[in-house]
């Protein structure tokens, strides 16, 4: 291991009882995915940063392993391998991870569900959230921040606005990194390129290409000079870094994009308010994005089917979870005036599981509950009666 274990997380047995039975008893299998699993799916879908928090080893045929460092990955991965992978199917887990968290104690429990296979989106994404919202309740934490967003709504915005395709692989990557997305967008509009590089040649020839014509150029280039990686990054992404340096150097980002783009980001309210805001947006910008603004619509219908006080949820374009693989729906559930640390978080990762080697996409949408702060902040579930209502 690169890190010292740490001390063994401890949990109530009462309590993983009565969470486990409320979700069985709204319909999802209890998942046991192994403790230890190979580190690479992790990294490249959490990207190296995520390897400084991670516990790692090596097995003796070289694989590099980890202690799981959350559990949707793990479930997802058994999920595929199962006879049942591609079908409608829904689990259900509690159990320790493992990473590093400055300062607080490096094993912790983690619960939650995941559900593969739905089509009916909208109605799952509602339903996560209601069972979300129910186990919080049942902690007696009834005065919940929740927060919601929708990725698919910006993807589908990027989308309409035609743009170079280097432009909107930026754009998606700063929008799931949780950056600061209208600053970057003002310093990326700015980049005129005035200033000259030792690679001016290079961007030059790069010009107007896309991301083939690109990787096929610094290919060659670094055949050329014996070279497989510079400063340990691959041929891939030195050819991203450089198509992206090109088309800044021509300014692409139209001004008119990115005022469209700043009027979707400004967008928050209520989810009815929202929807308002989306339908105008849409009309007045002549933006081809009312597929994603129907499927949020509906969203809101099953949501208040399911009892969700509407107007105690906030929906805001901006809101991201920071999660490269999310693609539609996301939501945190926080006790009010706690701004950083969830009680509840999760949302929908359609693009997953082709990442994971599924031969077709499947719909997934699931959430994580934080044990620990969960019982820091409410009753003892064993006693309150948590949430098994939902179908």
């Amino acid at each position: 291991m690169t890190k010292t274990a740490a001390p063994r997380a401890t949990g109530s047995a009462e309590w993983a009882e009565a969470l486990l039975l409320s979700f069985g008893k709204a319909g999802y299998l209890q998942a046991h995915p192994a403790i230890l699993q190979p580190a690479e799916p992790f990294l490249d879908l959490s990207g190296e940063d995520i390897r400084k928090s991670l516990y790692l080893t090596t097995d003796a045929g070289g694989e590099e392993l980890c202690l799981r460092p959350d559990l949707t990955i793990p479930v997802a991965r058994d999920y595929l391998a199962s006879g049942v992978a591609g079908q409608p199917a829904g689990f259900c887990y509690l159990g320790p991870v493992f990473r590093q968290r400055g300062g607080k104690p490096s094993e912790f429990l983690q619960a939650g569900i995941e559900s593969f296979g739905r089509q009916d989106r909208a109605a799952a994404d509602a339903e996560m959230l209601a069972l979300g919202l129910e186990a919080t309740a049942a902690f007696g934490l009834t005065d919940i921040d929740n927060r919601t967003g929708d990725v698919a709504l910006f993807a589908a915005l990027v989308e309409a606005l035609d743009l170079y395709p280097v432009w909107r692989r930026r754009l998606m990557k700063d929008f799931n990194r949780k950056t600061s997305l209208a600053q970057d967008l003002e310093r990326l509009t700015l980049a005129t390129g005035t200033s000259r590089n030792e690679y001016e040649g290079v961007l030059a020839a790069l010009a107007g290409s896309d991301r083939k014509a690109a990787l096929a150029l610094v290919t060659d280039l670094m055949s050329i000079a014996g070279a497989s990686n510079v400063g340990g990054r691959s041929v891939a992404e030195i050819a991203d870094r450089f198509l992206e340096q090109s088309t800044l150097k021509g300014g692409a980002l139209p001004r008119d994009a990115l005022e469209k783009i700043k009027r979707f980001l400004a967008i928050a309210g209520d989810p009815n308010q929202a929807l308002g805001q989306l339908r105008a947006l849409a009309a007045d910008a002549k933006l081809d994005i009312n597929a994603a603004i129907d499927q949020f619509e509906s969203r809101i219908g099953f949501m208040a089917a399911r009892g969700i006080d509407l107007t105690k949820t906030r929906f805001s374009t901006s809101f991201g979870r920071g999660v490269d693989y999310y693609t539609g729906f996301e939501f945190e559930l926080h006790r009010k005036g706690d701004g950083d640390e969830p009680l509840v978080a999760g949302g929908r990762y359609d693009g997953l599981m082709t990442q994971l080697g599924a031969a077709a996409p499947i719909p997934a949408v699931g959430f994580s509950i934080w044990i620990e702060a969960m019982t820091q902040s409410g009753r003892n579930p064993a006693t309150a009666g948590l949430p098994g209502s939902a179908s």
